[in-house]
């Protein structure tokens, strides 16, 4: 019977640990959707300048007044490369929050999925145990455990 036990959740595990494996070693965007990200965000922001050069110049013609027509322009410039800054920095917060998230995702699935202490699996991979959320509270807690991983079914005390 423990045996079964055993393999169903050799089973079970082996791909929810390999997915938590792959997402630690793999977290946040791929070098290809950060680009396509940056790209597409930079090019919406361009877009909107170059309408509102083109509705100046449009009202310089039309007006055949080029009076603060320069000024106009060099004013767009110059937002339009602030607003640029800004929104590379606002990509790359994203982008570092992203992988966070997924790294923080990924340990706390591995740790719950072995029931392994977090202290230990912190100091193994060099991360402190308070990204292992809800296992750093399991860990910190008093009272009965329950495990499943490699060894098979454990039950205990903690205390």
């Amino acid at each position: 019977m423990n045996q079964r036990l055993y393999g169903s959740s050799q089973a079970l595990g082996s791909p929810a640990a390999s997915g938590y494996q792959n997402l630690l070693a793999n977290p946040g965007y791929s070098q290809a959707e950060q680009s396509a990200i940056a790209n597409l965000s930079q090019s919406a922001l361009s877009s909107s300048f170059d309408a509102l050069a083109q509705n100046a110049a449009n009202r310089a013609a039309r007006t055949r007044n080029s009076a603060g027509y320069g000024e106009l322009i060099d004013s767009l410039a110059r937002t339009q490369g602030q607003d640029q800054a800004s929104l590379a920095q606002q990509n790359q917060l994203s982008f570092a929050n992203a992988s966070r998230s997924d790294t923080r995702a990924a340990l706390s699935g591995l740790s719950g999925l072995y029931g392994t202490d977090t202290g230990l699996l912190g100091r193994a991979l060099g991360v402190p145990a308070q990204l292992l959320d809800a296992s750093a509270r399991n860990a910190a807690s008093n009272g009965f455990s329950f495990g499943f991983g490699p060894g098979g079914l454990s039950f205990g005390f903690k205390g």
